[in-house]
């Protein structure tokens, strides 16, 4: 049994009453033993994902190269990547049972894409297979120096289309479906999944890596939307990332929650409130955020969050919103042991995904997601250091 210790106090607002109240603070020493059963697995663990898929092509380099340099790798590794397939491959391996719709070619690296999934426990019968044309790849340059990559990629031939997706296929892949879950990608194909996925009452969570055609659309009827650090303030036009995602709740109405995330910073997190706060007065959210910011404790090395409680969240020049602010926090990843980067978001989508698919609160959820993004940086690629759902590292998560 896991044994955590925790100090951090509470903070009462000068300014309301709006207290902000900090995750359990924990010690940075874990105390583990087999003594307690993980929870079981819901019975409903159907996620079907549709975007990218494809195979990456990994080269670590002590620092990156100068134009007309030629230097050696330091490592090298071919695996599957694309983002729908490593967020799949990390709800596989977290007990969920998802299935992916996409399109590759009949071609050797198409299919060594499906057999790495297969072998993860990921359903590919939805996948299109083209007779011709080449299947998506990526070439990665992984620099040693600065912990960055660089990803330089081919896209897939023929694209898919919606006509690709027989009716029967659509039906079939959404069946039994808790979560529907899109990477932004195959846009037009995309649209036509998420259209029946609301028809059906299906919940979407959206991947908003960047601004893209046809993401809007989606964006309309998804209930949880996870961006990537670029992408609040390019979609909304607010000038700080808490005002960008009061924005996107008053836009997207079904919108139960945002986040974004911010690498070595963490991530933040605005969770829409159906319930009026207590108090009236409104709060200024970059305010808010700046308080809940202080509130961090350096020395913590493991992930945790700090949040407000519910009340009126007031941006300014954008409008107000009932919800919930959530700070949370990164692993401090040892220099040794941070190897690469490729595929982290991805990872924290998969672990969000599973989060909301075992109904898991925010509380517990972000320093999971957080959690399990760590562990995909200690290792080269998206997938080589994915854990799985029994691994020591993530109980003190889910207990």
């Amino acid at each position: 049994m896991l044994s955590l210790v925790y100090t951090a106090p509470l903070l009462s607002s000068s300014s309301s009453t709006t207290r902000l109240t900090s995750s359990p603070p924990r010690s940075t020493r874990l105390k583990m033993s087999s003594s307690h059963a993980l929870p079981p697995l819901p019975e409903n663990r159907t996620v079907l994902g549709v975007g990218s898929m494809g195979l990456d092509f990994l080269a670590a380099v002590s620092s990156y190269p100068k134009p007309d340099d030629k230097i050696r790798t330091t490592s090298l590794k071919v695996q599957g990547g694309g983002n729908a397939s490593n967020a799949l491959t990390c709800v596989a391996r977290l007990g969920l049972s998802p299935r992916v719709i996409s399109k590759v070619a009949d071609d050797t690296q198409g299919r060594g894409i499906l057999e790495e999934l297969q072998a993860d426990g990921v359903d590919t019968s939805f996948v299109v297979i083209a007779e011709e044309g080449n299947s998506p790849f990526t070439y990665i340059i992984v620099d040693n120096e600065t912990n960055t990559r660089t990803c330089i990629h081919t896209p897939g031939y023929p694209p898919m289309i919606p006509d690709d997706l027989s009716p029967s296929s659509l039906s079939s892949a959404l069946d039994g479906a808790r979560l529907a879950y899109f990477d932004g990608r195959l846009h037009e194909t995309a649209l036509l999944v998420a259209q029946e996925a609301t028809r059906r009452s299906i919940p979407i969570l959206i991947d908003a890596e960047r601004i893209r055609e046809g993401l809007d659309d989606l964006l309309n009827l998804a209930e949880y939307a996870i961006c990537s650090v670029k992408f609040p303030q390019a979609w909304t036009e607010a000038k700080s990332f808490p005002s960008a995602l009061v924005s996107m709740l008053l836009k997207l109405p079904k919108l139960n929650f945002a986040i974004v995330t911010l690498g070595e910073d963490g991530c933040l997190m605005l969770e829409r409130s159906v319930e009026e706060p207590p108090q009236t007065e409104e709060i200024d959210v970059d305010s808010l955020f700046e308080a809940l910011k202080q509130r961090k404790d350096d020395s913590i090395t493991i992930p945790t969050y700090i949040s407000s409680p519910v009340t009126k969240l007031k941006a300014s020049g954008i409008g107000t919103v009932s919800g919930r602010l959530f700070v949370g926090t990164a692993e401090k990843i040892p220099p040794s042991e941070l190897i690469d980067t490729t595929g982290a978001g991805d990872s924290f989508i998969g672990a969000v995904i599973y989060a909301v698919c075992t109904n898991m609160p925010p509380e517990k959820m972000l320093p999971f997601a957080a959690q399990v993004a760590a562990a995909c940086c200690r290792g080269l690629g998206a997938r080589t250091s994915l854990p799985y759902r029994t691994d020591p590292l993530l109980a003190p998560f889910l207990l």
